[in-house]
């Protein structure tokens, strides 16, 4: 690992391991009777929705959808572009929309907003990773793992130029490497 690229680890791999467990198991009491999609939004979300959906114990369906903010810049341009959208319909159904990080909170509510706008019976957000700090509108977020202070975080599925996704915790990231 490249250890002098970190500044600090928020979160540990036990502390993630623990409140995915935590929010499997608020999500499954919450849809008894149901069976949710969980949306995840590529590319961030992938490892914090592959250790979610195996803590929720009901059935469930999954699809995923790629938007950008972002660009290659490390700051959200607040246009919100669809790279990959759904493969089914979210008519009449119960939606949870599964994020890495929320911070401006513009690309959430755009998501939200289409979902319901396409017929979803009801739509909830759960995010790995909230930045309330930078929250541009306000947004909703059903479900939180961990509040961050406004740092650039990586580890987890986040990632710097497609980088460090692969490490099992979260850190934050040295401004000299991103700035």
């Amino acid at each position: 690992m490249e250890d002098q690229m970190i500044k600090e680890i928020l979160v540990s791999e036990e502390q993630i391991k623990k409140r995915v467990k935590e929010l499997g198991e608020q999500i499954t009491k919450d849809y008894q009777g149901k069976e949710p999609v969980v949306v995840g939004i590529l590319k961030g979300a992938v490892v914090f929705l592959s250790d979610l959906i195996r803590e929720i114990k009901i059935p469930i369906h999954i699809d995923f959808m790629a938007v950008s903010s972002y660009g290659k810049s490390s700051i959200s341009t607040g246009e919100v572009r669809i790279i990959k959208d759904l493969d089914f319909s979210v008519e009449e159904k119960d939606i949870i929309i599964v994020e890495d990080i929320i911070d401006t909170g513009l690309t959430l509510g755009y998501l939200k907003e289409l979902l319901v706008k396409r017929g979803a019976d009801s739509v909830k957000i759960c995010t790995l990773l909230d930045k309330p700090e930078r929250r541009k509108i306000n947004i909703n977020v059903d479900y939180i793992g961990f509040t961050i202070p406004d740092e650039f975080i990586i580890g987890y599925g986040l990632d710097y130029n497609e980088k460090y996704r692969n490490y099992p915790f979260v850190a934050a990231l040295k401004e000299e490497y991103y700035k």
